[in-house]
């Protein structure tokens, strides 16, 4: 499994090894036929010259020392250059290769390699001092390996990164001219209406009625 193109190095057509190599894990695989089962062995080997190369490979072989061997140069037929600045990466980064999720992210200096297992000799092997890592995803040696890999790939220097930080410059404040305020209109309180004066009733007296004449007063 290769993540690019392998590279022609002048270094290893010559004969020289200025690479680190390192056993990271080894499998017994087998493989079902018709007599029965036929195991072979499956190495995951990782090397680098600790100065920003790395390479990953994966064989089988009919023995270990076959197996490990192949890997050998499988990783060195597919040697990538990756970004270091002072020990550590000049941002963080996040891959995901199958299952596996890795992320790496810088760390001042004197912190360490705050990684394990196959993260931690990857880093090793490409020359970083400092850093941070965690994995989110699966626990699989090649996946993880792969990953960390990739994420490492897609680190760019600070002179390609497309949007840089921004300096802020304190520009001087202008007097704002005040609003014009227009004049509220009066309002005029509202007249209340005056009671109406109640009628006054006459209070003249009223007239006796007059006596009817009866037939007694006639008499």
């Amino acid at each position: 499994m290769a993540i690019n193109q392998p590279q022609n190095n002048p270094d290893l057509l010559a004969g020289e090894n200025p690479y680190e190599e390192k056993v990271v894990n080894i499998d017994r695989v087998a493989r079902v036929v018709k007599g029965g089962r036929r195991f072979r062995f499956r190495a995951l080997v990782v090397v680098g010259d600790k100065k920003g190369q790395v390479g990953i490979g994966v064989s089988k072989g009919a023995d270990v020392t076959a197996a490990v061997t192949k890997a050998t140069q499988v990783a060195k037929k597919n040697i990538q250059t990756v970004t270091i600045e002072n020990g550590t990466f000049p941002h963080e980064a996040q891959a995901k290769v199958s299952g596996a999720n890795i992320l790496i992210m810088p760390a001042s200096a004197g912190t360490g390699l705050i990684a394990g297992g196959v993260v931690r000799v990857v880093l090793e092997v490409a020359g970083v001092q400092n850093a941070l890592s965690k994995s989110l995803g699966s626990a699989n040696k090649i996946n993880v390996a792969y990953a960390t890999l990739k994420a490492l790939m897609s680190i760019k220097p600070k002179s390609e990164w497309v949007n840089p930080p921004r300096k802020f410059v304190k520009t001087p404040v202008q007097d704002k001219p005040e609003p014009k305020v227009e004049p509220k209109p009066e309002i005029k309180p509202k007249e209340t209406p005056k009671p109406k004066k109640a009628a006054t009733k006459n209070t003249k007296p009223k007239k006796p009625a007059a006596k009817k004449s009866t037939s007694k007063d006639k008499k």
